[in-house]
């Protein structure tokens, strides 16, 4: 599920300074991360729902490369998914994600949306 209510799609900004906001706020960085891109992930467990659920945040650079801080790289379309064993992550756009995951999910976008326009 793609979540556009926020202004830090196609923002751009110092991978260093990202790190440290995304990392703040319980982000990790994805295993599957390159020298062009990387994504930051919040793992958030719902305990009345089977699955764990995933708010991604992905990124690539447009100067420099991953991971050097003073890369610059372009915030894209943060993404909410459901992880199913053993297949993975599915992030489409029918899956039915609980209510509580949909805004916890878009409050702690919108406190990192904040802290990006800082």
């Amino acid at each position: 599920m793609k979540l556009t209510d926020y202004h830090f799609p196609d923002k751009e900004i110092g991978f260093g300074r990202l790190l440290g906001i995304m990392q703040n706020h319980g982000f990790v960085i994805g295993e599957h991360w390159d020298y062009e891109r990387v994504t930051f992930d919040l793992q958030m467990p719902d305990e009345s729902d089977p699955g764990t659920f995933y708010l991604r945040v992905p990124a690539y650079a447009i100067d420099g490369d991953i991971p050097h801080d003073e890369t610059t790289v372009k915030i894209m379309t943060p993404l909410l998914g459901r992880h199913y064993y053993p297949h993975g992550v599915e992030y489409g756009e029918d899956e039915n994600f609980p209510g509580k995951i949909v805004n916890k999910s878009k409050q702690k976008l919108a406190t990192v949306d904040e802290e990006l326009n800082d």
